[in-house]
C-alpha cells in the first residue's frame, strides 16, 4: 500500500511539476504563433496597401512585404522559444555566427540579391519592358530576389542571376517615348533615287504603327558597286515594333514590284589600255 501510495505522489509531482508547466507553455506558444501569424499577414496587408497607394514599383512592393513577413517571424520565433524559457541570447550568437558562414558559402547568391536590390533601386528596366541584357533580349516579367526572369521571342522563360545583369550592358527598348524601325533598301543605278524614295516613303506612311510626328526620314545612305543604298527611319512604339518592321519588308517589296525596278547588279568599270 506505501508502495502504491509512492508511485501516486511521484506520478502527481511529475504531472504537477513538469507536465501542466510544459503544456501551459504548449498552449501559450500555439495561441502566440496564431495570433502573431495573424498580426504579420495584417501588417504585410496594410504595408501593401500603403506602397500601393504611393504608386511605388510593383517588384519594391514584394520585396518590402516579404522581407517585413521574414524579420518579424523570427520576432515571434524569438517570443516562442521566450515562453518556453530558452535563452535566446546564446542561440541569437549561434544564429548569428551561422549566418556568417552561410554568407562566406554563398556569396555568389549574396551578391545577386545586393543587385537586385540595386536594380530595384535605379531602376534601369521594369517589368513588362523589352530589353537586351547578359546577351539575352526578351520581356521581362518579374525582378525577383536573386534572379530577373525574361520570357525571349521564342516564348522560353530565362532566369538569368541579377549580379550577371547588373555587371553587364542594359539595352531597353521601352523606356523611350517612341522607337526607331530602320529599312534598308539598295535599288540600280537606272533607278532616280529621289523618286524611289518618295513611293517607298509615301508607302511606309501608311503601315499601321508608324507614328508622326516625329516623321517618317529617308536617305541616301551609300554607293555601293552594285547600287544605291537607301536607308528609311520609321518611328514606332516598342509594343509595335516588331510588327512595324514586318509591315515595312512586305510594303518596300510591293512598291519595287509594282515599280519595276530592275535588281541592282554589279557594276564593271573598264579602263581601256592606252
Amino acid at each position: 500500500m506505501k508502495d502504491y501510495l509512492s508511485d501516486v505522489t511521484k506520478i502527481d509531482h511529475i504531472v504537477t511539476q513538469y507536465v501542466f508547466p510544459f503544456a501551459w507553455h504548449l498552449a501559450g506558444a500555439f495561441f502566440v504563433w496564431i495570433v502573431g501569424s495573424f498580426l504579420i499577414r495584417v501588417t504585410q496587408k496594410i504595408l501593401q496597401v500603403t506602397l500601393k497607394k504611393r504608386n511605388v514599383d510593383p517588384t519594391l512592393i514584394n520585396y518590402a512585404r516579404s522581407t517585413t513577413g521574414f524579420l518579424l517571424r523570427i520576432l515571434l520565433l524569438v517570443a516562442i522559444l521566450d515562453i518556453f524559457g530558452i535563452q535566446t541570447t546564446s542561440l541569437s550568437a549561434i544564429i548569428a555566427a551561422a549566418g556568417v558562414a552561410i554568407g562566406v558559402a554563398w556569396s555568389g547568391l549574396l551578391s545577386n540579391f545586393a543587385a537586385g536590390i540595386f536594380l530595384i533601386i535605379f531602376r534601369p528596366f521594369r517589368v513588362n519592358d523589352t530589353i537586351t541584357a547578359a546577351g539575352v533580349s526578351g520581356t521581362v516579367r518579374e525582378i525577383g530576389i536573386f534572379a530577373t526572369t525574361i520570357d525571349n521571342g521564342e516564348n522560353a522563360r530565362i532566369f538569368i542571376g541579377n549580379n550577371k545583369i547588373f555587371s553587364d550592358n542594359i539595352i531597353n527598348f521601352t523606356r523611350n517615348p517612341y522607337r526607331l524601325a530602320n529599312f534598308k533598301v539598295q535599288i540600280a543605278y537606272s533607278v532616280d533615287p529621289f523618286e524611289a524614295m518618295d513611293r517607298i516613303r509615301t508607302a511606309l506612311a501608311k503601315v499601321q504603327g508608324v507614328l508622326n510626328p516625329p516623321d517618317l526620314t529617308s536617305e541616301i545612305l551609300e554607293f555601293a558597286p552594285s547600287g544605291i543604298t537607301l536607308v528609311f527611319t520609321l518611328p514606332c512604339q516598342a509594343a509595335n515594333h516588331d510588327s512595324v518592321v514586318a509591315k515595312g519588308k512586305r510594303i518596300i517589296y510591293q512598291v519595287i514590284r509594282d515599280s519595276n525596278y530592275p535588281a541592282p547588279a554589279s557594276q564593271i568599270i573598264q579602263v581601256k589600255q592606252i
